[in-house]
């Protein structure tokens, strides 16, 4: 029987690694809804994987969307934190809003 490839691999590969990237931006969050979609279709695959082994041979590549997927996660997490952590240090969300719009008006 001749071996395929699982399904979501490619798909979470691509959702990982962009959530690497986003993880730092839109204060962590997009990094964490994209990271977590990958991981869910990794579990997918691998519940997949579990059931006829045999089938399929990209397995090491979902390994690898897996471990990005989590640390584009942890990132994530801690670039959320982080922001909530400045705005709580500002002054709370209505000073940091200020302080973006002096930023803003310095631009124009």
């Amino acid at each position: 029987m001749e071996q395929q490839k699982l399904p979501n691999v490619t798909i979470s590969i691509v959702l990982s690694i962009v959530s690497f990237i986003c993880c730092c931006f839109s204060a962590g969050i997009g990094g964490i809804i994209l990271s977590g979609i990958a991981l869910l279709l990794t579990k997918k695959d691998e519940n997949l994987y579990k059931q006829n082994p045999e089938n399929y041979s990209n397995f090491s590549t979902l390994k690898t969307a897996k471990i990005v997927a989590i640390i584009g996660l942890v990132l994530g997490v801690i670039s959320l934190i982080w922001t909530i952590y400045s705005v709580q240090q500002m002054g709370g969300w209505d000073a940091y809003m200020e302080q973006v719009q002096d930023m803003m008006d310095q631009w124009q």
